[in-house]
């Protein structure tokens, strides 16, 4: 089922969830698991995704961490790689974040100074050499 999109990325699913009947030519109804009693059980038809099985990519719900308003945060893991495009008159730094239970190929591009500001842990660089310029200036 899908489940949102994160900015502009491809759709993500929560699941899989067995079909209790075909409602029309492009509905279906789902039996869903009491953590989501508060969302409608039929879908229509391409906001289903079928699984092919391979039980290892199943996320638990748990894991998640889906809120009462049915919404849930993705958390950034690791920073792959820094670049930077250069305008006209600025440049803009982009950095490729790995999120939590997303594979490396899902991995996005997000605005560095947004990043820096919400996951500072994740640039510790830039602390160590916040300290070694405060260091040069004082002698």
């Amino acid at each position: 089922m899908r489940f949102g999109k994160k900015g502009n990325l491809s759709p993500r699913y929560i699941g899989p969830y067995k079909i209790s009947k075909r409602i029309g030519n492009v509905a279906y109804e789902l039996e869903l698991p009491q953590e989501l009693a508060a969302v409608h059980p039929v879908f229509h038809v391409s906001m289903l995704k079928k699984c092919m099985g391979d039980h290892s990519l199943i996320i638990p719900m748990e894991n998640i961490g889906i809120k009462d308003n049915l919404s849930y945060e993705e958390i950034p893991v690791e920073i792959l790689d820094r670049q930077v495009r250069k305008l006209r008159t600025k440049e803009v730094v982009s950095v490729k974040v790995l999120w939590r239970n997303q594979f490396i190929e899902e991995a996005t591009r997000e605005a560095e100074e947004d990043m820096k500001k919400r996951y500072s842990h994740l640039f510790p660089f830039e602390k160590i050499q916040t300290k070694v310029m405060t260091f040069v200036k004082l002698f």
